[in-house]
Order: structure tokens, then C-alpha cells, then sequence
């Protein structure tokens, strides 16, 4: 394109300079002009880390600007996390890092020598005045973005603070490793981040909450204060060394999300656009590659309104997905406490799968004997994944730690089981899980969500489920099959999920009971308040199907509290607005789904376990979060509970979910370590390499997954045919043991030249 032959850049951090430097390159004729408000010299931070897929892009755009930031890359491979006296070291992960001074001092020779105007200790013009006498006017003013401020309305912004305070410092030589140091102090937990930029020197990050920050009483120091009592705190660390510091201070990270990018002829570029928190080292590195994305949109779009357009379709979904796994590793360090007390390889493991990226397959390749001594010191048999572990609840032990997660089928006549529910069971038994749960069953029929749910209110629906608990137990022996119980309350009498999920049906309503009169969405029908009288029907339904489940012969039963049905409404202050025994305090919104507990518990056989599922967030303001969470957890572990099934959501139709892979996980981690009752953790857990990853690094004791499921019905014994596991964790049907390894295929390689001739 060459209308946009004018550019200027706000901001002269490696984002802008970059975008400058191509700009300039791929076409001469650009007036490219930089302003930064600061001296060349100046700078935040000590050390920049960029990747190898960062780096490839670099030497394609730029060989000048790759060969002179290879010729000061320090590199390294190895991570050492210290944690209580012990030393754990895991190899094979290829860093390359330099000075930030030192880029910024290379991009400042690369402008110049392309002719861009670089204008330091200047401010830039008002944005609205550069759009009007430039043609493309970038944004890279940093995470405090005055540009993006003055276009909130455009751009919407979304800001987070988080809970940890740190501060950015060096060390005058350098840590033969990224170093990461737990430090348990009379205050509470601190940790260091370290890292070498050069021969002689490292970055060194000191983070810690903020209650701790002030319980030290850092708030009351001043630079050098700060610097001299971190230096003392982690002197093993740093070999008693000193630290350093650049008009460094002590800040809370923020999380910067843009609704939209560009405006215009006015575009947004790095922190400005998007920051992701300094532990998976992404910030500098997203920028650069924003820079590469922008000149290449540029250059490939035929008008620039196409190409911020092409741009931000490009950079947006990447920079999410890094963005959430930065979130998954801020909060693991945020909630660091919680991991403490795990055997030393384990927190090691831990700590470095915290963001989900690095996951066990990888590790497993990157260091073999890492990960097979964390394997050893979990317990894991010889060529055995985590995942084909046994566990045992109360009297029943999982040959495996895969669950068939709960999936509504909405086929069932008159809340009777059919052939249906027989083959889709069936299939997923045969398919090596090590327990199959079944569909939300519902106590009676007003507590059907639609009018396709099965039930367990009568002998005939009890018949029905026995003939398939009976095929799982014989065609399929050592697999559980286990039963989730509940009742639809405010969310119920609706249409086939397929025929318009949650919306009332056309004819042939049911009245709805709920803890309080309030329609799940506009439309819905509004529920009837239970009455003291009607919450003893209620239990008494659930008892009467829980003993129908014992004799019908299910293995484990599981109470449904989350999601917004009936227990869940009580439980969520969005929902339950009562004022009597069964509303008001977290105890009191307890108070029913606890009795409808005790009172299945009760009848149900006391070798056979019981699970709780519950909403971990209703991610709506106001409503359930994870501390309260953790509370309910506790309450149902004291009255008996032998697992948690942690999901989320649901519960209000407003609520604003943060998806993303293994999206829940951190829910079902926080409770199993502040409560230690065993967890299931569920939500889009999509591979045996996240499985094996959760269950090893102790977020979870099983793994349930639908979805994977519904794709194959035997994802678990593919799962270890392709880990080549064979062994009692995934024992293949005597039928189906001709197929347990992968089919051959057609060869599609060719054999490779071994020989070359120099030209």
C-alpha cells in the first residue's frame, strides 16, 4: 500500500522503534518521525528475554538488526527453582536475553542509519493533531498510554490490577540460570525472579502480595532502602551481593486489554495495546512481534484501513492466548502460599507448568530426568504417565484419573434411560475411562430441566439405569459408573438444548420452585419461593433417588450444587435473596444444600463415595468467587464429601466467563490446597498431555472431560496407546485388543539427501 507515506511514532520503547526501523526499510519514501519524552539512555527494567520464534522472525525482517542483537545475546538453559534449602534444576529450555539498553541502543543505530527521525526528550504532539497532518499515527506510549486514554471510548480499555507488588533491580554478575527463590518471612512469602542480561550482570525481580509488602513495611522505604533489605532477604541468592537500582519502585502490575486496536488512521502497539505479566518474560517480545505483524499487514493490504483491520485480526487472538496463559501464572504466584508445603520436585514441576504452556509432554522432552524423578517421587510405576495412576475414594479406587464429565443428552422418555443412554455409557466405559459419570438425573419430574432429562423418581427409571450400571460392570470391569443428582429449580421446564438452550417451552410448562422469585433471564419463567414445607418434599425427593441409585447399582454419587440449579440458586448471593433460616449469610445460603447432603449421605452406602459439584465463580460482580468457593468446599468436606467437582458459571445469565484452556483449573488448585479434600477439575481440559500435566504437578486428582469425550468415545485408551502406555490403568476390551495400536498409514516421506555439493 502507499498511502501511508507519512507515519509517526509515539513512543520510543522497542515496540515503536521497531515498527519504525521496518517501516522505514520496506519503503524509503515513508517520513517515519519517533518521539519519546525521554533521553535515549533512559530506561525501566535491566534485562529483555525474547524467544527463538521472536528471534526468526527478527532475521527474516531484519538481518542487520538479528546479527547485531546475536552478537550480544547471552544464552542459557536451565532453570533453578529454590525452595526451602533444596535446589531443584530442570534443563533444556533455551533462553536468550540481552540488556534493554543495549536493544534500544541497536534499534537507535538501525532508525538512523534508514533515515527515521528519532526526536528523544520530546513530547509527542496531541494524538488528534498527528492524525490530522500524519498518515498512520502508531501508539506505542506504553502501558500508561496517554494516546489510549485520550480515545477510552474508542479503544475501551479494560484495566486489572493485581495483588502483588514488585520491583524491577540487577545484580552486578550473572545467575547461571533463570533463578526463581522462595523466601518464607516473619511477613509472609516473597519471591525473587532472576536472570542474566549479559557476561556480568543479571535482572533480579523481587514480587511479593501486598499484604506482605506492607507487613515488611517496604511502603515506608525509600529506593535505596528497598533495594538494600531485598538484597538482604535473598543473600543466598545473590551470594551476598548487593543490588542495584534505575529509579526502580515498587508497582503493581496491570493487565491492559483493548476492545479495539486502531482508530482510523491512529493504531496501538504493545503494553499500549495489551501487557502480559513479566513471569512468562512476554512483554518486550509482544511488542516486537506486533511491530513485524504491522509492516507486514502494511505492505500486504491494498488501504490502511484494511490493514490495521488485517492487523488486528492477526496479533489479537495470539496476544489473548498469551495473555491468558500470563493471567494462569500471575495467580500461581499470587497464590504461591498455597503450594508451599508440596515435595520439593513437585512444587518444581509446579512452578514451571503454572502457565499452561509448558506442559509435561514438553518438559518430559526438554528434561527427561526431571521429569521422570517427579514422576518417581509422585509414585507413578515405571512407563507409567500420571494419568494411569490409581486413586482411591472411600471404598472405591479408579483404576485411572480420567472421568466421563456429566453431559445432558435430553433423550429420555418420561425421564426413563433408553437404548441411547445404554451405547453412549456404554461406549465411553469401553473407552478405558475409570469413571463414567452420568447426566444431571433429576429427582422428580418439576425438577427436570427439559422434558427429555432422565430421572429417578420412579422403579421404572431405576430399571432402566440398573440395566446399564449392569453392562458397565460386566462388559467393562474395573470402571465406575457414578450418578449425578439434581434438580432443575429456577433453570428448568425449557426446550432441547439443540431446539434453544435455557428458552421456556412453547406449551406444556411445569411450574418452577427456586430459593428466591427471580427468572434465570428476561423471559423466563418466574419461580415460585420455596416454602419451609416444600424444602422437606425436596430432600425427601433426593433421598428417595439416591436409595433407587444404590439398588439400580451406581458406584459413586455425586450432589449437583453448581450451574444455577436448584442447591446452586441457594448458594449464590445472586440468587438466593431469602431473609429467613436459608438466605442471608454464607452460612445460612448453605444451609439447605448441606441438608439435602447429610440426608442423601444418610442412605447412601457408606463404602461408596459421594462427590459435591459446585460454581466456583459465578463471574458476575456481586456473586460467588474463589475465596468463597474454598468455604463451600470446606463446609461439604466437613459434613462428608469426598471430592470436589469444581466448575464455574452458569448461575446468572449475565455472567462474563474468562474462557480459555483448562480455564477452571485454577479453582479446583486453590481449593485442594486450602482445604486438602481431593478435586476433580473440569473445563475445557482437551489433552492427555493436560491431564497428565494437572494430576502430576497436584492441581487436581482426576480430570473430567466432555467434550474430548463426546469426539471419542475412547479417548482414554487412544490416549495410552499414544503415550505407548500398556499396563492396568487402560485395559483395552478382549473385542477390541486388535485395535489398541494406531492404524499403519500411507508413507508420506521420502527419503532425504545425505550428500551436498558445494556451489
Amino acid at each position: 500500500m502507499t498511502d501511508a507515506l507519512r507515519v509517526a511514532v509515539i513512543g520510543g520503547g522497542p515496540g515503536g522503534l521497531y515498527a519504525a526501523a521496518l517501516l522505514k526499510r520496506l519503503d524509503p519514501a515513508r517520513e517515519v518521525t519517533v518521539w519519546e519524552r525521554n533521553a535515549p539512555d533512559d530506561t525501566f527494567g535491566f534485562g529483555v528475554v525474547l524467544s527463538d520464534e521472536t528471534l526468526g522472525g527478527i532475521e527474516h525482517a531484519d538481518p542487520v538488526v538479528h546479527q547485531a542483537l546475536q552478537r550480544d545475546f547471552v544464552r542459557w538453559d536451565d532453570i533453578d527453582i529454590v525452595h526451602r534449602g533444596t535446589r531443584q534444576t530442570s534443563g533444556g529450555h533455551g533462553f536468550a536475553a540481552l540488556g534493554r539498553r543495549r536493544l534500544l541502543q541497536i534499534l537507535h543505530t538501525r532508525c538512523r542509519s534508514l533515515g527515521v527521525d528519532l526526536r528523544f526528550r520530546s513530547q509527542a504532539p496531541d494524538p488528534a493533531r498527528l492524525r490530522e497532518d500524519y498518515d498512520l499515527v502508531v501508539a506505542a506510549d506504553g502501558v500508561h498510554s496517554a494516546t489510549r486514554e485520550a480515545y477510552a471510548d474508542v479503544f475501551r480499555p479494560r484495566i486489572t490490577a493485581h495483588r502483588c507488588r514488585y520491583i524491577w533491580l540487577a545484580a552486578d554478575f550473572a545467575f547461571d540460570a533463570f533463578r526463581f527463590e522462595i523466601a518464607e518471612t516473619e511477613h509472609g512469602v516473597m519471591q525473587l525472579h532472576g536472570y542474566p542480561y549479559s557476561d556480568g550482570a543479571s535482572t533480579v525481580i523481587v514480587e511479593m502480595r501486598e499484604e506482605v509488602w506492607r507487613a515488611a513495611g517496604f511502603g515506608e522505604l525509600d529506593e535505596g532502602e528497598s533495594v538494600e533489605r531485598c538484597a538482604k532477604i535473598f543473600a543466598d541468592a545473590l551470594g551476598g551481593r548487593p543490588l542495584r537500582s534505575r529509579n526502580s519502585a515498587w508497582t503493581t502490575f496491570r493487565t491492559v486489554v483493548n476492545e479495539r486496536w486502531s482508530h482510523g488512521n491512529l493504531v496501538l502497539l504493545g503494553d499500549a495495546a495489551h501487557t502480559a505479566h513479566f513471569s512468562i518474560g512476554s512483554g518486550t517480545k509482544l511488542a516486537v512481534e506486533d511491530a513485524l505483524a504491522l509492516a507486514a499487514c502494511l505492505e500486504e493490504q491494498p488501504c490502511l484501513s484494511e490493514a490495521l483491520t488485517a492487523y488486528e485480526e492477526e496479533r489479537k487472538p495470539v496476544v489473548a492466548s498469551t495473555q491468558r496463559a500470563a493471567r494462569a501464572s500471575l495467580e500461581w504466584f499470587e497464590n504461591l502460599g498455597l503450594h508451599l508445603d508440596q515435595p520439593p520436585r513437585q512444587f518444581a514441576f509446579n512452578l514451571l507448568t503454572r502457565s499452561r504452556r509448558v506442559t509435561h509432554g514438553n518438559l518430559a522432552l526438554r528434561d527427561a530426568r526431571f521429569t521422570g524423578a517427579v514422576e518417581r517421587e509422585f509414585g507413578c510405576p515405571p512407563g507409567t504417565p500420571p494419568m494411569f495412576t490409581p486413586f482411591r475414594l472411600r471404598g472405591l479406587t479408579l483404576r485411572n484419573r480420567v472421568v466421563v464429565s456429566p453431559m445432558d443428552m435430553y433423550s429420555a422418555v418420561d425421564g426413563v434411560p433408553g437404548d441411547f443412554h445404554l451405547v453412549h455409557l456404554g461406549a465411553r466405559a469401553l473407552g478405558g475411562a475409570g469413571l463414567v459419570m452420568t447426566e444431571m438425573v433429576c429427582v422428580s419430574p418439576e425438577g427436570r430441566i427439559t422434558p427429555g432429562c432422565t430421572g429417578l423418581w420412579n422403579g421404572r427409571q431405576a430399571e432402566s439405569w440398573r440395566r446399564i450400571t449392569d453392562f458397565v460392570h460386566r462388559q467393562t470391569p474395573g470402571t465406575a459408573i457414578g450418578v449425578q443428582l439434581g434438580h432443575s429449580g429456577r433453570k428448568g421446564s425449557t426446550r432441547l438444548m439443540w431446539e434453544g438452550m435455557d428458552e421456556p417451552l412453547p406449551e406444556g410448562n411445569w411450574p418452577l420452585v427456586a430459593a428466591s422469585p427471580l427468572p434465570y433471564k428476561p423471559g423466563s419463567q418466574v419461580p415460585r419461593r420455596l416454602t419451609r414445607a416444600q424444602l422437606t418434599d425436596i430432600r425427601e425427593q433426593f433421598t428417595s433417588a439416591a436409595l433407587r441409585a444404590a439398588r439400580a447399582g451406581f458406584d459413586l454419587l455425586e450432589l449437583h450444587c453448581a450451574h444455577g440449579y436448584l442447591l446452586s440458586g441457594f448458594l449464590s448471593p445472586l440468587t438466593n435473596h431469602r431473609t429467613d433460616a436459608y438466605g442471608g449469610s454464607p452460612e445460612k445460603r448453605l444451609r439447605f444444600p448441606l441438608e439435602v447432603f447429610d440426608a442423601v449421605r444418610a442412605v447412601w452406602p457408606g463404602e461408596r463415595p459421594m462427590t459435591v459439584r459446585i460454581s466456583a465463580t459465578d463471574w458476575a460482580e456481586g456473586g460467588t468467587g474463589a475465596e468463597d468457593a474454598v468455604e463451600i468446599a470446606r463446609a461439604f468436606a466437613a459434613h462428608g464429601a469426598d471430592a470436589i467437582d469444581v466448575s464455574t458459571g452458569q448461575v446468572v445469565a449475565e455472567e462474563q466467563p474468562e474462557f480459555g484452556r483448562s480455564y477452571q483449573t485454577p479453582f479446583a488448585d486453590r481449593i485442594r490446597h486450602a482445604t486438602g479434600v481431593p478435586v476433580v477439575a473440569v473445563g475445557a481440559i482437551s489433552s492427555w498431555d493436560d491431564v497428565n500435566s494437572l494430576i502430576l504437578a497436584g492441581r487436581a486428582d482426576l480430570c473430567a472431560l466432555a467434550r474430548p469425550h463426546l469426539y471419542d468415545p475412547h479417548w482414554t485408551l487412544h490416549a495410552a496407546a499414544e503415550q505407548g502406555y500398556q499396563g492396568p490403568g487402560a485395559v483395552w476390551p478382549a473385542p477390541y485388543r486388535a485395535g489398541s495400536r494406531p492404524p499403519q498409514t500411507g508413507r508420506t516421506d521420502a527419503p532425504r539427501p545425505r550428500l551436498g555439493l558445494a556451489t
